[in-house]
């Protein structure tokens, strides 16, 4: 079979993804073998693949491939989240474009539509993790509104709320008055924001016209003045003592409110005085319940003035603020206004500014099911990786607070609550159970609704790691589940991104030990965020991300995979450039060409064996090993990035530059069969290393012909992962000289402008116990060397280095420039003993030999003798050109 002067990424992917899927490798039902078990975080139905989900999943499906290979039942469960918010959003925007408006049309009418809208555009994200690669057992794939999952939120909810960890209750939350939805702190995006600090004048009641007394508030929302129910200062406050007991007005509509006192006020913000709304500011409205203030909320849900506001009715809350400045500055009651920056928290989903609001909402109890959740990782049941952000997490938990978990829409999982027509409500699964519940506690059951709300989105996907393989327990904590619930969980690892440790993750935790008393996952790998080469973060509106499927277009998937890799540390953020997918591509070439060299000696071979070549391949096979322990030792403590630069430099330094150039035969030579074998063994071997990073090149180099017949499941996909064996140090220590020697006699041609194809005389002075004559082969060969002595003295006029406590001299007799070579000398040695200088002091210093590590103080050594050896031998090279 012929190969392509290069690798075409378009040739392969999609024919070998085919395959794999076809052949039912990605698969998985539950056997003898060890699960390893994967979820995934499910995108948003919405959604389609960005820079983050790129990085997620290309370290997801590296780590099951690996885990596929090394032999174990790899399951990687795929899916999609319903996005409540969001998706609702797209259905109304989608109805608009119809000329429907959502409140013209029935609930059931609006769920047809969404459920039309799911079906067209809810799997485009999965699709496009294909091309990427991602092997998910697609026959799993879950959506959080199945019916069966559907079926377990509600059973979850009511076991829940039977448990007494439910309730319903008047709260304080976050509102979207664009969705007119309660929204989660997670779905809350905080920005600072340029807005204006406006200083209102309120005249303290008593003051006559002719003399009114007035205090300053400052506040950057004078359109809530309207629903201010106090006026509060600190009492510690000297300003404004003579205010105690006294009360003021609210300007433009002259209702009298108290002065109170407290010391949550911060004398020195703003003008020490603070008006208290409480229907309209979390803070205002528990220092209201403290002080038994009324509660006016003077907004409707969509974030217009209501009734209670007395002015500016049906007016945007926005709308409002300009006319409210205008008005008091009218009255001459706006004392000034000056520019402020703030944090403002907008809506994930719609990007409206969020509006704290009290309503009538479902809470959930999370106390009680924190402290085992938190248990879990401060004993090590469940890894944070990076470790750093369990402080994080443990602060989350300690101080967890209940969870609003209704949102005023349709799309989702409907609260299973039934209310009368006296508004009386009973918690139960169906209009029948909920009609037996009424009966049973005396109350009528006439004109049964249910409650309008869904639940959170978060409430479906905390059981995500259970209801995946068997939603039938959750709720049921009793039931023992089904064979796929009992093989695969807990599952392994996941992996997701920091901010959602606590909404996400932490919940998961507590849903999995709340139904299988027992966490979900062993392993929590956090990703950093994807920013660009400037360290913003990449976002649509700034412009600043690619799309992946484009790079993928570009570079290939395995050119992309590597290069979000290569940079990407665990826990950190990742500084992406494109740049990075093109060092992918490049690395995906370089191993086609080392293939193409190897093909090529395959074809024109001669029997037997290069006996010149034992010690390079007894090397290589040992550097592999060497190589392999390194990488398995990051694969285990969740190092991903450093173990693909291992892989790489392994691949493209030892093998590519070094063991090829070491073992080629001649030009237009055939090389000799055990070579040839030799090479296409650690050849198969770094596919299968190779393969997690890269599936689609591997994959294609695995089936070439010069691998002998490969039966159609024998794929690299399943292939054995190779297993690190003992290895040579001495030998390892001794190539590694060995290449320090070529590198410097290469410099010297470098520097003296000596052609490559010149064969040089090189003298060694052994100080050392490197036996430098079994590898006479490799230094001529690689040096170009016309001969190799050993002498016992230096050599006079000689160019020379020294590698280790050995010493080479090349004799170059008309090459070299005696007044060049004294100037390169003179340059060197003046480096040498200013290095030698810094050492000293470091090692002179008692402090630091005495608090530093033992190894760190025994490497600073060795830098001071090899740096005294250099200095000696070059001083003795200088007085040998006798030029001073």
């Amino acid at each position: 079979m012929s190969i392509s002067k290069t690798y075409n990424p378009k040739e392969t992917e999609d024919k070998w993804y085919r395959y794999w899927l076809e052949k039912g490798f990605f698969h998985s039902e539950p056997d003898d073998r060890e699960p390893y078990t994967v979820v995934i975080p499910p995108p948003n139905v919405t959604g389609v693949l960005h820079m983050g989900h790129m990085l997620n999943n290309t370290i997801q499906d590296v780590l099951v491939r690996r885990a596929r290979m090394l032999g174990k039942n790899a399951c990687w469960v795929p899916g999609t989240d319903h996005a409540s918010i969001a998706t609702e959003a797209k259905v109304v925007a989608m109805l608009k474009e119809r000329g429907i408006e959502k409140k013209d049309i029935s609930r059931e009418e609006f769920l047809k539509y969404a459920w039309e809208w799911k079906e067209k555009y809810g799997g485009i994200i999965l699709k496009q993790l294909e091309k990427l690669g991602a092997s998910c057992d697609w026959d799993r794939t879950k959506f959080t509104m199945d019916e069966d999952l559907s079926e377990a939120v509600t059973d979850t909810f009511i076991h829940l709320y039977n448990k007494g960890l439910i309730y319903r209750g008047v709260r304080m939350v976050n509102w979207d008055p664009k969705g007119k939805t309660a929204v989660s702190d997670e779905e809350v995006i905080r920005k600072e924001v340029n807005q204006k600090l406006y200083y209102i004048r309120y005249q303290v009641a008593g003051t006559g016209a002719d003399q009114p007394e007035y205090i300053i508030i400052a506040t950057t929302r004078p359109e809530t003045i309207m629903a201010d129910s106090a006026i509060c200062v600190n009492p510690n406050d000297e300003r404004y003592t003579k205010l105690k007991g006294k009360k003021v007005i609210i300007p433009l509509i002259n209702r009298e409110i108290p002065v109170i006192e407290d010391e949550y006020v911060e004398m020195e913000f703003g003008t020490g005085c603070l008006k208290v709304t409480p229907a309209h500011d979390l803070n205002d409205y528990e220092l209201g319940i403290k002080h038994k203030l009324p509660v006016i909320d003077i907004l409707n849900d969509d974030g217009t003035l209501n009734e209670k506001a007395t002015i500016l009715v049906g007016e945007d809350r926005f709308a409002a603020r300009k006319k409210i400045a205008r008005l008091l500055e009218e009255a001459e009651l706006l004392e000034k206004v000056e520019d402020y920056k703030s944090q403002v928290g907008f809506s994930e989903r719609t990007d409206a500014a969020i509006e704290p609001k009290l309503s009538l909402q479902w809470f959930c109890k999370m106390e009680e099911m924190a402290k085992p959740a938190l248990d879990y990782v401060l004993e090590g049941d469940v890894k944070l990786i990076p470790d750093k952000f369990i402080n994080t997490y443990r602060h989350w938990m300690e101080n967890v607070k209940d969870w609003c978990i209704s949102r005023q829409l349709w799309w989702g999982q409907r609260i299973p609550a039934w209310y009368n027509e006296k508004g009386e409500w009973v918690v139960a699964k169906t209009a029948e159970e909920a009609s037996v519940l009424f009966a049973e506690a005396g109350q009528s059951a006439e004109g049964l609704v249910q409650d309008e709300d869904v639940v959170d989105t978060w409430f479906s996907s905390w059981l995500w790691p259970v209801s995946v393989f068997d939603p039938s327990v959750c709720g049921h904590p009793e039931k023992e589940g089904n064979a796929d619930l009992n093989y695969y969980y807990p599952t392994n690892d996941l992996v997701t991104a920091p901010e959602i440790l606590f909404f996400w993750v932490a919940r998961m935790i507590m849903a999995g030990h709340e139904f299988r008393s027992e966490a979900p996952f062993k392993n929590v790998y956090l990703t950093g965020i994807v920013r660009d080469k400037l360290g913003r973060k990449m976002s649509k509106s700034l412009g600043n991300s690619p799309d992946p499927i484009d790079l993928i277009e570009q570079y290939g998937a395995d050119g992309v995979r590597v290069g979000m890799l290569l940079c990407s540390p665990a826990g950190n953020d990742l500084m992406f450039d494109e740049s990075y997918c093109e060092q992918g591509r490049n690395f995906t070439n370089k191993i086609w060409n080392a293939f193409k060299l190897l093909k090529g000696w395959s074809e024109s071979t001669v029997p037997g064996e290069n006996a010149d070549n034992k010690a390079a391949i007894s090397w290589f096979e040992n550097r592999f090993n060497e190589a392999l322990a390194e990488i398995e030792s990051h694969y285990s403590q969740y190092r991903l990035s450093e173990a693909l630069m291992a892989t790489y430099k392994l691949v493209w330094d030892d093998f590519c530059s070094w063991y090829l150039e070491m073992v080629k035969p001649p030009y237009q030579q055939p090389a000799d069969e055990f070579t040839v074998n030799a090479t296409k063994v650690f050849f198969e071997k770094i596919l299968t290393l190779l393969h997690p990073f890269m599936p689609f090149l591997t994959e294609e180099l695995w089936h070439d012909e010069i691998f002998g017949e490969r039966g159609e499941m024998d794929c690299c996909v399943v292939a054995a992962y190779p297993r690190a064996a003992a290895t040579d140090e001495k030998l390892l220590k001794e190539i590694d000289v060995i290449k320090k020697v070529v590198s410097e006699v290469r410099n010297v041609r470098n520097s003296k402008q000596i052609s490559p194809k010149e064969a040089l005389p090189l003298a060694i002075k052994v100080n050392s116990d490197v036996d430098y004559k079994a590898y006479l082969h490799i230094l001529n060969k690689l040096a170009n060397l016309q001969e190799v002595s050993f002498v016992e003295e230096k050599l006079a006029g000689a160019s020379s280095f020294m590698t280790g406590r050995d010493e080479f001299f090349i004799s170059l007799e008309g090459n070299v420039d005696p007044q060049a070579e004294y100037e390169r000398m003179t340059k060197e040695l003046e480096y040498l003993e200013g290095f030698l200088v810094s050492v000293n002091k470091k090692l002179s210093n008692e402090r630091f030999v005495q608090n530093a590590k033992p190894e760190i103080v025994a490497n600073e050594k060795a830098k001071q003798a090899d740096a005294e050896a250099k200095i000696a031998t070059l001083k003795e090279s200088l007085k040998a050109l006798n030029l001073s």
